[in-house]
């Protein structure tokens, strides 16, 4: 007969035959993430690698005293944990909850409140290389003044006891996306102006496309943020957030409309349509092209868009302007008070 183990609480468990595997995973006492082991096995497996064990179509497992139980090595996390609560809907807020010594970064001007106990400072440079010089931090500091970011960064940190929160608002109508860095490959590449806070230990940089076209006509520039670690970030965008996952296909979309993407995927632009569409089509004359594997975030609502809207309704030179829905448009300023 063949004899199974398996580690619950931290305690080893066993043997027990096929049959009884199965009825443990009826009962609920095993858990797809529990490990698992029987003879012939090179290590404990999750138990839902077990072939019908969760599954109506089951093989009956097989078995032997197993070897000793090796932890494999998990790397210190190199950015503070943070935990976080989004409020709001189209203007909305991140709180930071942080523990005793826990800090986030953020850009200047972006905290909207903050608990008693909360201290902040001014710091050129993210914090994620603590012993680089003061050139490095220049360095690092002018990188980020290429994208047209301040020079510092702001640094909160939970100097009380107890946790604490310190609050960061969208600066304009949109959404905030909340992603843990550790989970989505270590790197993010998102539009120069997304940034709105992380934990420490993220790294801010810059990265450059590779390709000319794309940075004449590519909507962000040769320029896009770069966020590395192992932590929380979060980064805002205009209007409404759709999430796309690729895998392998193409995928195009208006320029101001990317808001960030994962590695695996491949950025470039490409000519949208014949020269009738480009000129005549009101969709631009590039579209960006995405391809590859991964996560791709775009935005309904570009703050370029939003901002042309807004100057083309704000009052023109003398405090004149267009009536709001007036079918004579520009026609009834010839009828206006002289």
């Amino acid at each position: 007969m063949v004899e199974w183990y398996y580690m619950k609480n931290d305690q080893q468990v066993g043997p027990v035959s096929g049959q009884e595997l199965k009825r443990l995973v009826q009962a609920g006492d095993l858990q797809p993430a529990d490990l698992v082991w029987k003879d012939g096995m090179a290590n404990w497996a999750p138990a839902s690698r077990v072939s019908g064990l969760f599954s109506p179509s089951a093989a009956a497992p097989a078995a032997s005293p197993p070897p000793p139980r090796t932890q494999p090595a998990r790397e210190p996390r190199r950015c503070h944990e943070v935990t976080y609560e989004i409020h709001g809907d189209d203007m909305q807020v991140v709180e930071v909850e942080l523990d005793p010594g826990e800090t986030v970064i953020a850009e200047a001007g972006g905290m909207n409140y903050m608990d008693d106990g909360i201290t902040f400072e001014a710091k050129m440079g993210d914090g994620s290389k603590p012993d680089a010089g003061i050139f490095g931090k220049l360095f690092a500091g002018a990188k980020r003044m290429i994208t047209g970011e301040s020079l510092f960064l702001t640094h909160f940190t939970n100097a009380g006891t107890g946790p604490k929160r310190v609050a960061f608002a969208a600066p304009y109508p949109g959404k905030i996306i909340a992603l843990d860095l550790g989970q989505a490959g270590g790197e993010l590449t998102c539009q120069k102006d997304a940034f709105l806070a992380a934990a420490l230990g993220t790294e801010v940089g810059i990265t450059f496309t590779r390709r000319l076209g794309t940075g004449f006509f590519g909507g962000e520039g040769f320029i896009l943020q770069r966020l590395r670690g192992d932590g929380m970030i979060f980064v805002h965008a205009g209007g409404t957030i759709i999430k796309r996952e690729l895998t392998g296909e193409t995928f195009r979309v208006d320029t101001g409309c990317l808001v960030a993407f994962t590695p695996g995927i491949e950025y470039s632009i490409e000519r949208a349509g014949n020269l009738k569409s480009m000129i005549f089509g009101g969709e631009g004359l590039f579209l960006a092209t995405l391809r590859g594997q991964g996560t791709v975030w775009l935005q309904t609502l570009p703050f370029s868009r939003l901002a042309d809207r807004i100057i083309a309704h704000a009052p023109r030179q003398g405090g004149k302007k267009r009536g709001e829905g007036s079918v004579l448009g520009g026609l009834g300023d010839l009828f206006g008070d002289r």
